[in-house]
């Protein structure tokens, strides 16, 4: 724990005066892996960290990217939405993304189950491989929604890098969630 109500008395009455919600602005401090820094324009400096306010990885956007430095760079002012105190580490959690809209969202009003999208192979996992439908939309195809003949691995079937035809099996708005297959309803093979 970095410290209690008594030995900084003016960052706890800061961190306590913010409401979830809440549209706070700074200048991103430092980037780490786990998370990004950023010093607060309204509130007092950290004892310990860069910066009081402290974006997670997953906080910072809605696509998929490789680093921190992929979304923000030090020195970049950005405004983010107050999540929580964070009383072990004395620091304001933050969220990027919450301040952008959902890609997924707009993209799930625009599709149906049943509906024929076309994409590319993004990654292989041993339970089926993804694809990408639309800009940072990616959706899963399950390894028994490969193929109309059992694989045993994603790679007897598809690489990364392949273009697919896929049909949408589920959407899952709240969870974020498009659920495909390369099996067309048929019945020619059912």
């Amino acid at each position: 724990m970095v410290g209690g109500r008594s030995e900084y008395p003016e960052l706890w009455a800061f961190l306590e005066s913010l409401h979830h919600g809440e549209l706070l602005s700074g200048t991103v401090a430092a980037i780490e892996r786990f998370g990004v820094f950023v010093a607060l324009d309204d509130g007092p400096d950290h004892p310990v960290f860069p910066g009081v306010g402290f974006i997670t990885v997953p906080e910072l956007s809605w696509r998929r990217f490789e680093a921190a430095s992929d979304v923000v760079q030090v020195g970049q002012r950005v405004s983010c939405e107050f999540l929580q105190f964070d009383t072990w580490n004395l620091e304001a959690r933050l969220s990027l993304r919450a301040t952008q809209p959902d890609p997924f969202q707009a993209f799930a009003g625009g599709i149906a189950v049943g509906q024929t999208l076309h994409g590319q192979v993004t990654k292989l996992v041993p339970f089926g491989v993804f694809v990408e439908v639309a800009d940072g939309i990616e959706g899963l195809v399950h390894l028994r929604e490969l193929t109309w003949t059992p694989v045993r691995t994603p790679s007897d079937a598809v690489q990364v890098g392949d273009q697919v035809t896929v049909v949408v099996t589920g959407i899952d708005r709240e969870r974020r969630r498009l659920a495909l297959s390369r099996r067309p309803a048929s019945s020619e093979h059912e």
